[in-house]
């Protein structure tokens, strides 16, 4: 007599709803968990819309959705709490006569929960979760697109020019996983930009979509910012890259002119020649992706007559005098043919250079300054001054500072 062998029970099958998940969850690195808590979210929010006009609709806080996470069956249960006389129509409460026939045993207080699932609610339940899949899978592409962007933030990039707007505004491609805006406000003055120009730009802010309003991060970015040369300067010059030499101060007004202050430790190593390079090389560079813009790249010093007579470059300075109350405030004097290069164009140079030093610079020609010590411009209070330093005959940032023997003070 054979024996009939019994049947090993069937293994549940894994709808493509689950699968779907699954495989999302683990392609895009995302909680398998918190895709079916979304998507079982939206099934409440998918069961409230698709009631029939004049069903009561119950609160969000009392409808629950469930998939079974094997099989992906759909369930919808609403909660009902049992109350002795229901005074306004509403779908969250029941009386306790009504509960009882379908439960003998249920109490005042008691909650009373119903599979309330409509007959088709799958489709209902797949065609949700499609959604919330396709918006779960941007909001994972823009989530990283942040996370590699808020990184970048105060460094530089090359941008592709894709698009000029009406305000002047240009949308560029950031190495072709989002689009950076430069603002008009944010370019060199002057600069006419083009599709598919290749520029490049400092990341002044990364924000996330749900900041902007906008469907991904968003990055602005600046041709005009000082850190743009900055960076520039490190990418074009090994000394500076290597630490040997360091950026101290940089001012700038874009478009037109920039005074950098560099400085090393190392006493072999020449700031100044670093940066400027062989024949120029590395500073063209720069000037060459600034649209020619002018560069002094002067030498930096921690005595601030030197730093301040450096940052006056190319006008050669006789003498700069602080005052004694500690006051960043300082007169310079200057042979009387270099007043107006002192000053520059517009006041460009003096503005440029107590920018770069932090300190409030008076500039005189040296026939001005001799006719206010014998007093006939000296004001009722002058400000006490410290003994001046001269820099009469002395070299500062590779530059040398003649003294034509008619010309000293």
């Amino acid at each position: 007599m054979r024996t009939k062998k019994s049947a090993a029970p069937a293994k549940p099958q894994t709808s493509e709803l689950v699968e779907a998940i699954k495989m999302l969850a683990s392609e895009k690195s995302i909680s398998e968990e918190m895709l079916f808590s979304t998507v079982e979210d939206a099934l409440k929010k998918a069961y409230q819309k698709n009631l029939p006009n004049g069903v009561l609709v119950p609160s969000p806080n009392n409808i629950t959705a469930t998939i079974d996470r094997m099989t992906g069956e759909v369930h919808v249960y609403t909660r009902r709490l049992i109350v002795e006389e229901i005074e306004t129509p509403t779908a969250d409460q029941i009386t306790l006569e009504e509960a009882r026939k379908i439960k003998d045993s249920y109490q005042m207080g008691d909650i009373v929960e119903t599979d309330v699932t409509p007959r088709g609610f799958l489709r209902v339940a797949a065609q949700t979760a499609k959604g919330v899949i396709v918006q779960r899978l941007r909001e994972a592409e823009r989530g990283r697109v942040y996370d590699e962007y808020i990184d970048k933030e105060n460094e530089i990039l090359t941008a592709i020019v894709r698009r000029v707007d009406t305000k002047g505004n240009a949308f560029v491609d950031l190495m072709g996983r989002t689009e950076g805006i430069l603002e008009a406000g944010e370019m060199i003055p002057g600069e006419v930009l083009t599709e598919e120009d290749h520029v490049k730009v400092y990341v002044l802010e990364v924000q996330r979509a749900q900041a902007t309003g906008t469907r991904g991060p968003q990055v602005r970015v600046s041709r005009i910012h000082p850190n743009l040369v900055k960076r520039l300067f490190e990418m074009e010059v090994p000394e500076i890259a290597a630490g040997d030499v360091t950026i101290k101060a940089i001012a700038r007004e874009a478009g037109s002119r920039t005074k950098m202050a560099v400085h090393s430790n190392e006493l072999q190593i020449d700031p100044v020649g670093s940066c400027v390079g062989q024949r120029g090389s590395r500073v063209d560079r720069v000037v060459n992706e600034l649209k020619g813009e002018k560069i002094d790249i002067i030498k930096w010093s921690d005595d601030p007559a030197e730093f301040i007579a450096n940052a006056l470059n190319p006008a050669n300075v006789r003498a700069v005098y602080t005052e004694a109350s500690g006051a960043r405030s300082c007169i310079v004097v200057v042979p009387d043919n270099q007043l107006s290069l002192a000053i520059g164009k517009e006041g460009q140079n003096a503005r440029l250079a107590a920018k770069l030093t932090g300190w409030k610079i008076d500039i005189k020609s040296q026939t001005q300054y001799m006719e206010q010590m014998a007093g006939e411009e000296l004001p009722e209070e002058a400000p006490a001054m410290d003994a001046f330093a001269d820099f009469s005959g002395e070299s500062f940032g590779g530059i040398d500072l003649p003294v034509d023997e008619d010309d000293t003070l």
